[in-house]
């Protein structure tokens, strides 16, 4: 099936989603201003937590800093994914048949496919082209046609009646699906195993860089962002954290008025399906792809149009909020206080009925899921350094030494080397997904990515601080194989280091999961209880004078703080540690500032982006050359 190239929806149709009804093929009706109504909703949401995370952003600034910091530099490559190209053959047109395409995977995270290699090399239009966010990669074409089959339920399920299926005619030997919830499919086959392993890899590669793009980021913006989602969810009644965050900022808002709307279109819909079994089903999500097409793009006009108001808002609450911080804080340390004595008793009640028995698991099982990937990592990074060493003795040539340092600095963005790592992450979602369900949380994907960026992330910070260490070390009085000695003394200090950073990592990335899976349950166990007695201290906060402040946003403070009471004693079962009170925003936790996460530019943050292939980071080793000097 097609990309995002052409639309069931003419230009009347779009125009009228968002202003009025708008008839779509098989008499859909979608309410009128469903994308305005979102915008109208959340951004109040969004201007609120715009004012609290400057004011912890200014409260971390001025608090006290952490005695052990990160051990390994930090690497300024931003996230992207390897390029990969090639051709496959993809299941498109009307009627739908596979015909051959030449497909180049971007380092965005971008797919094109073009009518063949020569149309891309000359810079032609692609075919189709569409942003990996959101997609579930699927090598077996049993499973596939099962999903498609429970598309539309309301079908006998019988296909021996139906006409020939396109998908039946030519059996795929090495498919590779992509399937999205509103979005239609991409069917695609290569030519080899070999070939459809490279692709899914890559693929994997790219869903995941574009799905964690806003988790990624440490800006006020980005955290902001995250947090009004969950409140406006919460609002709404959905509690429960799940996979609706992955993507960037409209990609998000898109998912969760799509959500919105899935029941209605079903409704309006479905019955007047022309076509049976998998052919209704493709003409569904052929619908489903334009309507979500149109939402995307009111969203980011939306979010476009608010962008001058929200950079000239965080610029005023910068202004208005630090003179005042500590005034603000104190107000908030005794409005606290106040809310902890009257919540204390359900507090406790629920957490000791609902939560302590499955803490001491998800503990575990996130623990398995992080430490496994790291384990993982810390292998390939030693690898990937004695590789290096063993070159180095053999006095090979410059070009096979420069070689040699371009891999060792791009393991990092390898994914048939990584692909070990990420497969320890994915191992344990399973398990993880039967403990958490009971708590409402959906979220096991994003759990799984986030292990994923952080085994890159840190494996980044390790190739970096290997290579600069090795420039320090290195001089040309030195030989190949004295060099290769100073390599494995720098070896040496590397992994310490990563077992140092890899541990406090570990521990972030526990907490963080922890309170993302049972701060919302436990929100909403108490919501009867405790949350109308919230306005009797709305008075002492409104004095404050400032947005940043909200009983609603101290009362969950007050809630996440004692439930991190009780999760971080169970790390130190769990681990063994003598102090797990890291901050959740340490600094070896924090990510790179991805391009695209937010409205911060390389430009702003006065750094530049380095370009796949740069020798910026592995220049020290890039220069060494041929035996007997070390310089070129």
């Amino acid at each position: 099936m097609g990309g995002r190239s052409s639309s069931p929806l003419d230009k009347r149709q779009q125009q009228h989603l968002r202003g009025g009804l708008i008839q779509a093929p098989h008499c859909l009706l979608i309410p009128a201003g469903q994308v305005d109504a979102l915008l109208r909703n959340f951004l109040p949401l969004y201007r609120g937590q715009l004012a609290a995370s400057i004011l912890k952003q200014i409260s971390r600034e001025l608090g006290p800093q952490e005695l052990a910091g990160c051990q390994l530099l930090h690497s300024k490559k931003l996230p992207r994914v390897r390029e990969h190209r090639g051709p496959l053959t993809q299941l498109w047109g009307h009627p739908p048949q596979w015909q051959p395409v030449f497909c180049v995977l971007r380092g965005d995270g971008r797919l094109e496919w073009f009518s063949h290699r020569e149309e891309y090399e000359n810079g032609g239009r692609p075919l189709g082209s569409t942003a990996l966010t959101g997609y579930t990669i699927l090598t077996s074409q049993r499973e596939y046609l099962r999903r498609l089959d429970a598309l539309c339920p309301d079908s006998s399920g019988d296909h021996t009646q139906e006409e020939p299926d396109p998908l039946l005619e030519m059996p795929v030997n090495f498919p590779l699906f992509l399937q999205h919830p509103f979005r239609r499919h991409l069917c695609f086959s290569a030519a080899t195993g070999e070939a459809q392993r490279a692709w899914r890899l890559a693929l994997q590669g790219g869903i995941r860089l574009r799905g964690t793009v806003l988790q990624r980021s440490q800006a006020p913006a980005a955290l902001a962002f995250l947090d009004a989602i969950r409140l406006y969810r919460q609002h709404q009644g959905h509690f429960g954290h799940d996979d609706v965050t992955l993507g960037s900022d409209a990609e998000v808002l898109t998912t969760v008025l799509m959500r919105e709307l899935l029941p209605e279109l079903r409704a309006q819909t479905l019955p007047g399906l022309r076509g049976a079994g998998r052919a209704r089903a493709w003409a569904w999500t052929e619908l489903l792809d334009a309507v979500d097409a149109v939402v995307l793009a009111a969203a980011s006009a939306g979010l476009r149009a608010f962008q001058n108001e929200k950079d000239e808002l965080l610029a005023a609450l910068e202004r208005t909020i630090r003179p005042d911080v500590d005034q603000m804080l104190r107000q908030r340390a005794r409005v606290a206080g106040r809310l902890r004595a009257e919540v204390q008793g359900p507090l406790e009640s629920c957490l000791h009925r609902k939560v302590d028995v499955q803490l001491p698991r998800v503990t575990q099982t996130l623990l398995n899921t992080v430490e496994a990937a790291l384990v993982a990592v810390q292998a390939l990074l030693a690898q990937g350094m004695d590789r290096l060493s063993r070159h180095l003795r053999g006095k090979p040539s410059g070009v096979r030494l420069r070689k040699e340092v371009y891999s060792f600095g791009e393991m990092p963005w390898d994914p048939e080397l990584m692909q070990t790592s990420y497969r320890e992450a994915e191992r344990s979602q399973g398990r993880l997904r039967q403990l958490v369900a009971p708590f409402g949380f959906l979220g096991t994907q994003s759990v799984v990515f986030g292990a994923q960026d952080l085994a890159q992330q840190l494996m980044a910070d390790a190739v970096t601080t290997f290579l600069q260490l090795a420039d320090q070390c290195l001089t040309t009085a030195l030989d190949c194989n004295q060099a290769a000695q100073q390599l494995e003394k720098v070896r040496g200090r590397v992994l310490k280091k990563f077992q140092s950073d890899s541990g406090s990592a570990q521990k972030r990335f526990i907490r963080r999961w922890q309170i993302c899976i049972f701060l919302p349950f436990v929100l909403s166990q108490l919501e009867p209880s405790c949350k109308a007695g919230l306005p009797e201290f709305e008075g002492d906060v409104l004095a404050v004078g400032s947005p940043a402040l909200t009983i609603e946003g101290i009362y969950e403070d007050v809630i996440q703080g004692v439930l991190l009471q009780r999760i971080d004693r169970e790390l130190k079962k769990a681990l063994g540690a003598s102090d797990v009170s890291c901050a959740l925003d340490g600094c070896s936790e924090a990510p790179w500032d991805q391009e695209g996460a937010d409205e911060e530019t390389e430009a702003q943050r006065g750094t530049f982006s380095r370009q796949p292939g740069s020798c910026t980071e592995v220049q020290p080793l890039c220069l060494l050359p041929s035996p007997g000097t070390l310089r070129s």
